[in-house]
């Protein structure tokens, strides 16, 4: 056998998202020299891991129809990269979507094996969802073999075909908890005094910060001391911006936008926050836990999220602002703990999952 294996991973772009983390901790520990990632995005732009995907020896190849909405140059473009790049045995997909056609295109153009990846519970409501769920259903036609990052999202993209969950595995060791780094960075964000709300996600619909913010002015109702941050970025941020501003919480919630250290904010948390309309495993919720962090989710995320019950609470989307707040108000100010052996013994070591994806490509080659 020909080391190192290449394996090509399909997706819209690597921007700084659940997803792409995910992808991007297998690709950081995964034995390069015998397996090794390359990409198919969906966009002509560059994007926030392009540049380590390269320093790793990843090559990205760019397809334009996110940027042209064009499905028959779309067909054309696919057939012509699966004819002219026979070096690839393995077509990873993580971009559920269209996988139905870049994996028929794959297939017929022989590619040995093709695999579809489950991130998701649900998609939005719209034409554009509508037309992603007509095509999901042809998805096991064309997929070798079926991933999910949970159970409800197997079921969801798989129906009652058999699939093989994956964990959203992270680096356990840079979220544990830290007192000395959590002292830094609340000294440096002067949060001395501050009971601090944390959330990590992108900025769209599903995320559902519209709903947050108003849950965090409620909480301002009951104690002025409760400040927010929130990690990420993303189409919605500017109206996000504009409600913050006109509830007047300027002075009180902090954008960070992408970061590259958001295993310290972590640190300097006092409760996580995910009210997402629907997630298939959040690796913030995972990182979280990691951290010791008390979590409060929403009630559409798969409880399979919940490695640590103690210290996660969900709640329903039916509940007032009102009801979220007085829960979260009483779950701040617990201990924090170091929980890495328990996230590692639940299956979500990054060290562990790469050698057992490694040895999983090296056997399917």
């Amino acid at each position: 056998m020909d080391y190192p294996i290449r394996v090509l991973i399909v997706n819209g772009k690597m921007i700084c998202g659940g997803v792409e983390a995910f992808i991007m901790n297998i690709y950081r520990h995964i034995d390069r020299t015998k397996v090794q990632f390359d990409f198919l995005v969906h966009y002509k732009e560059r994007f926030f891991y392009d540049d380590e995907i390269e320093k790793l020896g990843g090559k990205i190849y760019r397809l334009s129809f996110r940027n042209d909405k064009n499905f028959f140059k779309y067909k054309h473009d696919l057939n012509k990269f699966f004819k002219e790049h026979k070096e690839y045995s393995i077509v990873w997909g993580h971009m559920d979507g269209l996988a139905a056609i870049y994996m028929r295109s794959a297939k017929k153009n022989g590619i040995k094996t093709t695999i579809a990846h489950a991130h998701i519970t649900s998609a939005e409501r719209s034409l554009k969802g509508l037309v992603k769920r007509f095509l999901r259903k042809k998805i096991s036609k064309y997929a070798d073999l079926r991933f999910a990052c949970s159970t409800e999202a197997g079921k969801y993209l798989y129906g009652k075909n058999e699939f093989k969950i994956i964990p959203n595995a992270i680096e356990i060791a840079r979220f544990k908890f830290n007192k000395n780094i959590r002292d830094k960075i609340r000294l440096q964000y002067k949060w001395d005094n501050k009971i601090v709300l944390g959330h990590v996600g992108r900025f769209n619909d599903q995320k559902n910060h519209k709903f947050l913010i108003e849950i965090f002015k409620r909480l301002l109702d009951i104690n002025d001391q409760y400040y927010l941050c929130l990690c990420g970025d993303g189409e919605n941020r500017q109206s996000i911006e504009k409600q913050i501003s006109d509830m007047n919480l300027n002075d009180k919630v902090l954008l960070m936008g992408n970061i590259a250290n958001v295993n310290e904010l972590y640190q300097a948390f006092d409760l996580f926050l995910m009210p997402s309309l629907y997630e298939g495993l959040p690796v913030s919720g995972i990182e979280a836990q990691a951290s010791g962090l008390n979590c409060i989710f929403s009630d559409t995320i798969t409880h399979e999220v919940a490695l640590l019950p103690d210290k996660v609470k969900f709640i329903s989307l039916s509940q007032s602002s009102d009801t979220w707040a007085d829960i979260i108000n009483s779950t701040v100010g617990y201990d924090r703990i170091d929980t890495t052996e328990i996230i590692k013994n639940a299956g979500y070591d990054i060290i562990d999952e790469s050698f057992n994806l490694q040895s999983f490509f090296t056997r399917i080659q």
